[in-house]
């Protein structure tokens, strides 16, 4: 992975979910931060889409920045609204379904 300057300005203030628009019927996402430590990114998910089935080798932190979905990790179903947060362990399958519209930023640490 090469080292990428974030896509937002260091030393600003933003509002990480204006950073990412919703979009009829699709999932739309946006790398703020890429480099050999982890990525930053945002995804905006209209309601009903979601991410199917996966693993992912590194511990992911999914924050809830709007709306509303519904995450299953192994065989555990949980409910994430605006202003939680989740952890998704390294190895453990995982999927996401937008229960309604959906905004969260995706930390994920390499390490």
């Amino acid at each position: 992975m090469t080292n990428n300057a974030p896509s937002i300005p260091p030393a600003t203030a933003v509002v990480l979910d204006d950073l990412v628009e919703y979009g009829k019927g699709s999932v739309v996402s946006r790398t703020i931060v890429k480099n050999a430590a982890g990525t930053l990114t945002l995804f905006a998910f209209d309601e009903g889409e979601g991410l199917s089935e996966h693993t992912a080798p590194f511990d992911a932190l999914v924050m809830v920045l709007d709306g509303e979905a519904d995450l299953t990790i192994g065989t555990k179903a949980v409910k994430a609204i605006k202003g939680q947060s989740v952890l998704m362990p390294a190895n453990v399958p995982h999927a996401l379904k937008a229960s309604k519209p959906f905004k969260m930023l995706l930390v994920m640490i390499r390490g």
